[in-house]
């Protein structure tokens, strides 16, 4: 009898398990699929690849010469206007590495250099000295005859200043030519000739300004890079005080 009860029993479990709970299907064993789990690892693996070669990258970094101070067209680079500094490595960029600042003293800049510059190859040249046909003129300018704020690197024009005019119209009196003189310092041209232009678009090389001051003050000595078929009239009129500087454009520094 035992023996029946216990068959019963099972035979009732084993009924209770097979049979269904509910509205439920039994679900079908899941499809294992190799191909994409193998696809997930391998683009992971070439996620963290490409972020370490970023983060490499970005570490790249090479020590180039920059400028601390201007340094004008056609000029030496000095060993006191350069310093080091760490730059992104970039191979389309051809920067002047720190080892190499000993060659500079063979180079010149081909243009305008201002301070804060990294140097590349583009901006230096073996050619001594200006571009061809342009020559440097020196001025001694009185308050009114330039700018206020000229700077280094700014494109002036020069006009005459004077008493001319007024002295090739026969005028005589003494004091009238004096009176001219001064306006003619102070840059409003009254006795201007017509043909007054002297130089256009000339470009400022250096100015000597006053230590410790932020203006200026007197005669300023200025020097500009001109064509050569101005240099015989602007140094004529310099020489006679009678030159003035109007400003074309700033430089941008």
């Amino acid at each position: 009898m035992r023996t029946q009860e216990r068959s019963s029993a099972g035979a009732r479990r084993t009924a209770a398990i097979a049979a269904p709970t509910g509205d439920r299907l039994p679900s079908a064993p899941r499809e294992r699929k190799p191909a994409l789990a193998a696809l997930a690892v391998l683009l992971v693996l070439l996620g963290a690849l490409g972020a370490t070669v970023l983060v490499m990258r970005a570490g790249d970094r090479v020590e180039a010469v920059a400028l601390t101070q201007r340094v004008p067209q056609g000029q030496p680079v000095p060993d006191s206007a350069i310093r080091s500094v760490m730059v992104a490595a970039d191979s389309d960029v051809k920067y002047v590495r720190w080892d190499q600042r000993g060659l500079l003293k063979k180079y010149r800049s081909a243009t305008d250099l201002v301070d804060g510059t990294v140097l590349v190859g583009s901006m230096l040249t073996k050619e001594k000295g200006l571009a061809r046909g342009k020559s440097v003129v020196g001025l001694s300018l009185k308050s009114g005859q330039y700018p206020p704020r000229l700077e280094e690197g700014d494109t002036v024009s020069a006009y005459r200043v004077g008493n001319r005019q007024a002295s090739s119209g026969g005028d005589s009196g003494g004091s009238g030519d004096s009176g001219d003189d001064q306006g003619g310092s102070g840059g409003s041209g009254g006795g201007a000739s017509a043909d007054a232009v002297l130089a256009d678009g000339a470009r400022v090389q250096t100015i000597k300004k006053e230590t410790g001051g932020t203006g200026y003050s007197g005669d300023l000595p200025v020097s500009v890079v001109v064509d050569k078929g101005d240099v015989a009239e602007l140094t004529a009129a310099a020489s006679n005080g009678e030159v003035s500087l109007v400003l074309d454009s700033a430089s941008g520094n």
